[in-house]
C-alpha cells in the first residue's frame, strides 16, 4: 500500500488542535504534594530533574513510531510533556510558599515565556527584580495558544525526517523535550523567588514607565521606576534680574 502524507498539510492540521490543548491545559491549576522549603532553590531544583527526565521518557517513547504514525503522536506527545511541566510549575510555586496565589497567568507565563514571549507580555512582564501580572482576558490567552501552536507546528516541520528515523528520531524527541522542561523550571525558579505584583492595567504599560509632560512639547515616558520630571522652575533671582533687564531703558550717551 502506498501511503502519501504531506508534512506540510499535516503541521498546519496540528496547529489549531494544539492551540485548543494549549487553552484546555491553562484552564485549571494543577494540585501539589509539596509544601514551602526552608531552601527552595535546592528542592526546586530536584523537581526540575526528575520532571525532566519524566519528559524525556514520554516524549522518546510517543516518538518511537515511524514515517506517518510517528505524526500523529505528535499531540499526544506535546499534551503528556506540558502536563509534566505544568504539574513541575505548581510543585515549584509550593516550594517558594505560592501555592496559595498561583494562578493560569502565572503558569502559561512560565510554559511559554520562551516559546511565545510577545504573547505572554501582555499579562507578565518583568522591571527589574519584580514581575508584574494582569490578570489574562480570553483573548489574551487565546493569543497565546495561538502563538504556541504556529511555533510549535513549525518546529514539528524541522523534525520531519527524524520522525521517518524511530530510534534517532526518538532520541531527539527526548532530549529536547528535556531540554525544554529544564529551561520552564528555570523560568519558574526565577518568577516565584521574585517579587510578584498584580495590576488592575496591562503589565506591559507599567513596566514603560510613567509620562512625562512638558508645556510646549510631546509627551513622553521616563525610564521605568523613574518620576515624571517637572520643567525646572527659574530661580527669583534669576527671574528678577531678567525683568530688570527688559524694563531698563538705554542710558544716553
Amino acid at each position: 500500500m502506498n501511503l502519501h502524507f504531506d508534512p506540510i498539510q499535516g503541521a498546519r492540521s496540528i496547529a489549531m488542535k494544539i492551540g485548543d490543548a494549549v487553552l484546555d491545559l491553562i484552564s485549571s491549576v494543577p494540585d501539589t504534594a509539596e509544601h514551602p522549603s526552608s531552601a527552595p532553590r535546592n528542592r526546586a531544583n530536584a523537581i526540575r530533574r526528575v520532571a525532566s527526565a519524566k519528559a524525556l521518557a514520554a516524549a522518546g517513547g510517543l516518538a518511537l513510531p515511524p514515517g506517518p504514525w510517528g505524526w500523529l503522536t505528535i499531540l499526544p506527545e506535546l499534551g503528556a510533556v506540558w502536563r509534566i511541566q505544568a504539574q513541575m510549575v505548581a510543585d515549584i510555586a509550593a516550594v517558594y510558599g505560592r501555592s496559595a496565589t498561583l494562578t493560569r497567568e502565572q503558569i502559561a507565563y512560565c510554559l511559554f515565556r520562551h516559546t511565545a514571549a510577545q504573547a505572554v507580555r501582555e499579562i507578565v512582564a518583568q522591571v527589574g527584580e519584580r514581575f508584574l501580572v494582569q490578570k489574562a482576558s480570553v483573548r489574551a490567552l487565546q493569543a497565546i495558544a495561538r502563538q504556541v501552536g504556529i511555533d510549535v507546528s513549525q518546529r514539528s516541520m524541522s523534525r520531519v525526517v527524524s520522525r521517518w528515523v524511530p530510534i534517532i528520531g526518538a532520541a531527539g524527541v527526548g532530549a529536547y523535550a528535556y531540554y525544554d522542561t529544564s529551561k520552564v523550571a528555570r523560568t519558574a525558579i526565577e518568577f516565584f523567588g521574585a517579587d510578584i505584583e498584580w495590576l488592575e492595567g496591562p503589565p506591559q504599560a507599567a513596566a514603560d514607565g510613567p509620562v512625562e509632560v512638558v508645556p510646549g512639547k510631546a509627551p513622553r515616558r521616563t525610564a521605568a521606576g523613574a518620576p515624571a520630571t517637572k520643567p525646572a522652575a527659574r530661580k527669583s533671582g534669576e527671574a528678577s534680574s531678567s525683568r530688570s533687564r527688559r524694563g531698563r531703558k538705554p542710558e544716553a550717551s
